[in-house]
């Protein structure tokens, strides 16, 4: 009886479990579902045991023709594909940077596929003299299948590193992660799950089958500050997200600020070599609230899913597409 139990409760936590040495496929229709892989000895574990350190974790690409397990960081890489940090600065499914700012106060669908959609509210403000708001993300929306989910940064006069600044909420119930390091929660129907990367002010929020998000909360320092001339008051810091996606079967009609970079034939506006790329976008991306799908451009339907023939929500994931040895920290894409 016990034996079975174990069984069950690795099949349904998630896209890939690690069983001592071992790392295992989970993700069905992959090229590596079910496959068994030994971890390499930079990287044997799941969740490194002390967060402070950047160690990283045994992690096995479903998608990868060759199911060799990785090391990779929980953590988002700001520096690869599927990031959006600083103010903001993205980089797409297609590896190319650019910047996308918004305004203040508003928000904006991030991604906007048939079963996933993925809104960002603004944060700014507008020193004297300006055009337009300096901006940061300070929260995330999520809808899929009947669910939503938030989470945010909340407000903090001065930046310290012993109080957690992440509220997370689902369905509109607001949700509390257990105290201390590692700790997570998942929603009773696994449909989603959330776990500590460090004991403060960093997660990774799971979609099984649908998309991985890692998230750090950070202030805008002094020293950025300093360089960009934000003028950031005395009383707030400016706390924001840094995230980092991964997402496992956008279909082609996928839409949204960063979702529009993993269409197949999406020819990207930024232009390589540019300092600072600037796509706009605001009027086709705009939505009413954090959890809201009514944006001009956004394609949330999740009752089309059913009816739905594309052949990259059936096929998505035969080659790696991020062409670097830590692959897989943006789209695995079909060529």
């Amino acid at each position: 009886m016990m034996i079975l139990l174990t069984i069950l409760v690795i099949f349904v936590s998630g896209v890939a479990q690690i069983n001592g040495q071992y790392v295992t496929c989970l993700v069905r229709n992959t090229p590596c579902f079910l496959q068994r892989r030994t971890c390499p000895s930079q990287c044997p574990d799941i969740i490194p045991s002390n967060p402070k350190q950047k160690s990283k974790v045994c992690y096995l690409n479903c998608n990868s023709p060759i199911c060799q397990p990785e090391c990779r960081n929980r953590k988002p890489d700001c520096n690869g594909p599927g990031s959006a940090c600083l103010d903001p600065r993205f980089i797409g499914g297609d590896g190319r940077v650019f910047y996308f700012h918004g305004m203040s106060n508003q928000h904006f669908s991030l991604v906007s596929d048939l079963d996933l959609q993925i809104n960002a509210r603004f944060i700014g403000l507008r020193p004297a003299g300006r055009a337009r708001d300096f901006t940061w993300i300070q929260a995330l929306g999520l809808l899929f299948d009947s669910h939503t989910f938030a989470l945010e940064a909340t407000k903090a006069t001065k930046w310290d590193d012993e109080v957690d600044l992440l509220k997370f909420s689902y369905d509109g119930n607001e949700l509390a992660l257990p105290e201390g390091y590692p700790s997570s929660w998942e929603s009773t129907e696994n449909s989603i799950k959330v776990e500590k990367t460090s004991s403060k002010n960093s997660v990774l929020v799971t979609i099984p089958q649908v998309a991985e998000i890692s998230v750090n909360v950070v202030p805008v320092t002094k020293e950025d500050d300093r360089i960009h001339n934000y003028h950031i008051p005395s009383d707030d810091c400016f706390a924001h997200l840094e995230v980092q996606f991964r997402f496992y079967g956008l279909s082609s009609k996928v839409e949204g600020v960063l979702g529009r970079t993993y269409q197949p034939d999406f020819e990207n506006p930024a232009k390589p070599g540019v300092a600072m790329p600037i796509v706009g976008g605001e009027d086709r991306y705009r939505t009413e609230s954090l959890l809201s799908t009514d944006c001009r451009s956004c394609v949330f339907s999740p009752a089309a899913v059913l009816n739905q023939e594309d052949p990259m929500v059936k096929d998505f994931g035969t080659l790696d597409c991020t062409s670097g040895s830590t692959g897989g920290n943006g789209i695995i894409c079909r060529k």
